[in-house]
């Protein structure tokens, strides 16, 4: 199905997540690259060591969740927005989920939104907690969001409701 459509199945999605223990513990870096691709902004961008591409620039980056606090960083400098960050720390039902989103208009604290699968497809509403747009994330914002555990491996991105 991947080689065909570009959605990567449920089993290479888990393959990506760090352990539920990790996630538990508090915001970790998804790295959702599936394909060799000449690209190591990501590497480059983490002050912690946290993702290895290696000698070859061609390299699937490797995430070190151990080293990883999930600043975002790489999240921001990621050309292919191929970079999550999930934290299940603040409740035993709900996660964050740091997304990038270059979109406008940008959504509000507090707002719900759409939750969208990597199809594009509705899956939940869901709340925003924040939206960060430093210079340093280079254009391209970040938003936190406040979904059910249950769609924890679903979820991708956002969209808003016409108003």
């Amino acid at each position: 199905m991947f080689e065909k459509t570009g959605i990567p199945s449920e089993e290479m999605i888990r393959e990506k997540f760090p352990p539920i223990e990790r996630i538990n513990k508090g915001p970790v870096a998804v790295v959702e690259c599936y394909k060799e691709i000449p690209c190591n902004p990501c590497e480059t961008a983490c002050r912690f060591s946290a993702i290895t591409i290696g000698e070859d620039i061609n390299n699937i980056p490797v995430l070190n969740e151990d080293n990883c606090t999930g600043c975002a960083i790489c999240l921001s400098k990621c050309p292919g927005l191929a970079i999550m960050v999930v934290d299940g720390s603040k409740s035993d039902t709900t996660v964050q989920v740091k997304l990038p989103y270059e979109f406008l208009p940008l959504p509000a604290s507090g707002e719900t939104v759409k939750g969208l699968d990597r199809e594009g497809k509705i899956i939940a509403d869901v709340k925003v907690i924040q939206v960060q747009n430093p210079k340093s994330f280079d254009r391209t914002p970040v938003v936190t969001i406040e979904a059910d555990r249950s769609i924890m491996y679903k979820i991708r991105n956002i969209r808003m409701e016409a108003k």
